[in-house]
């Protein structure tokens, strides 16, 4: 499945829910369906910067695909990741850095933010890019 495909699903399921509530109960359990980052990679360097919570993501290569793993010490900000890691996990990296991130704003995910949170969710896709970035330097 390609990541707008999977983006266009998740502009979908936010547009069943009424109200903001419902969406941010709708984080929290994709959240706790979040692919848990093994300990081992619970470090500094794991962690992302301008985070409010803290928020680890790893990074591996799977025959020529990211696959992502993660956690939080929030439970808004681990919807966030968990988002996050459905659209851009299993793609190969040029696909993730080539990826438009319109959907967060379809789905007014930001402007139901906090300002900080807002450069969390920030700080987080460029994360993932880099990571893309990283990898596909390595494939070349």
């Amino acid at each position: 499945m390609s990541i707008e495909d999977i983006q266009n699903e998740v502009i979908d399921e936010f547009a069943m829910f009424e109200d903001w509530m419902q969406r941010y109960e709708y984080m929290i359990e994709l959240g706790k369906s979040l692919p848990l980052i093994d300990e081992q990679y619970k470090t500094s360097d794991n962690i992302i910067k301008g985070c409010q919570s803290k928020v680890w993501v790893h990074a591996e290569l799977v025959e020529g695909k990211l696959v992502f793993t993660a956690d939080s010490d929030a439970i808004i900000t681990k919807g966030i990741i968990a988002i996050l890691i459905r659209t851009f996990s299993n793609q190969t990296p040029a696909n993730i850095i080539a990826a438009k991130t319109d959907f967060i704003d379809e789905i007014g995910l930001k402007e139901h933010l906090s300002p900080t949170r807002a450069n969390g969710l920030v700080s987080m896709i460029k994360q993932l890019k880099l990571y893309a970035v990283a990898y596909q330097t390595q494939l070349k």
